[in-house]
């Protein structure tokens, strides 16, 4: 009986120390930083260099005149932006407009992400998404232009800095608490701390994985920005962006292309039902007149 009632307090003590052990993690992963800086290898340079936006310069998150907590200031090719537009170009021969697009977005060190080409014999348009560097994205869209005749232009940029820096500090942190788990998974002693600790790690390591993937997904959009181009043949239309179109022409042109629907809704609906009508509608009649001829009194003799 004494025997059971000290392997439970062993198990009870374990438990606790496990949990003690996971609640001092981030602590652990503090004093490891500490311990690094103070050998003199220059681990806070690396670091800082890791929590930095990909491209940005070292001394990009240093506070002006070294003061700490002053606000940080970027140069302009430190920040992260992320640039998109779309551009509409008239053109004598669609094809060969649109290998020239290609090759420009080529020669520039980008690809083409989708090319979607309609014609015949009124109507010729080529739609092609360019991925771009981003350091090139100005002179292209210029290039584009110059294809043909410009109708619409649309660029739009989009600043991710703060965005960048946070997800970098919290891939930092993140890591350190997957290393510390490693670390306690190896000094585990019994089976309850090993499979605890397990489950801790795993939902570190996804945590750390989904961060991954985000840094991944927006280094991709600031890297490389996303250019649409629509090439148009004599005959095509230039293709209206009048999603947000308000005022009084927008609500006329609304109600009226709603009316213009509903007619052809009733006109397609009296079409459907026309031939049932004169099928069932003349014999139906024709039923009526000589129910009412034959009810009809007889004059008298």
């Amino acid at each position: 009986m004494r025997i059971r009632w000290w392997m439970r307090i062993r198990m009870w003590m374990g438990a606790a120390s496990v949990a003690v052990a996971l609640a001092l993690t981030g602590c652990g992963s503090g004093d490891d930083a500490g311990s690094a800086t103070d050998s003199g290898a220059g681990s806070a340079a690396d670091e800082q260099a890791a929590v930095a936006p990909q491209g940005a310069a070292p001394n990009a998150n240093k506070a002006e005149g070294g003061q700490a907590g002053a606000p940080v200031e970027f140069r302009k090719d430190d920040r992260a932006i992320i640039y998109t537009g779309s551009i509409a170009v008239r053109v004598d021969d669609v094809e060969r407009a649109a290998t020239r697009a290609t090759s420009i977005a080529t020669g520039a060190g980008g690809f083409v992400g989708g090319d979607k080409r309609s014609s015949d014999d009124s109507y010729t348009q080529a739609t092609l998404t360019l991925r771009i560097p981003a350091g090139k994205f100005a002179g292209v869209v210029d290039e584009l232009a110059g294809l043909g005749k410009q109708e619409r232009r649309d660029i739009n940029t989009e600043d991710v800095t703060e965005e960048a820096l946070d997800l970098d500090a919290r891939l930092a942190t993140q890591r350190a608490r997957v290393d510390s788990g490693r670390r306690l998974l190896a000094q585990a002693k019994t089976l309850s701390d090993l499979v605890m600790l397990e489950s801790e790690l795993a939902k570190r390591e996804a945590d750390l994985a989904s961060l991954e993937a985000k840094k991944r997904r927006l280094d991709d959009l600031t890297a490389l920005s996303t250019i649409t181009v629509e090439l148009l043949g004599p005959g095509a239309t230039v293709p209206e962006d009048d999603d947000d179109a308000t005022g009084f022409l927008a609500g006329l042109k609304g109600g009226w292309k709603a009316l213009t629907a509903t007619f052809v809704l009733l006109v397609t609906v009296l079409g459907a039902l026309l031939p049932w009508l004169v099928a069932l509608g003349i014999p139906a009649l024709g039923g009526v007149w000589l129910y009412r001829r034959l009810r009809r009194p007889r004059p008298s003799t």
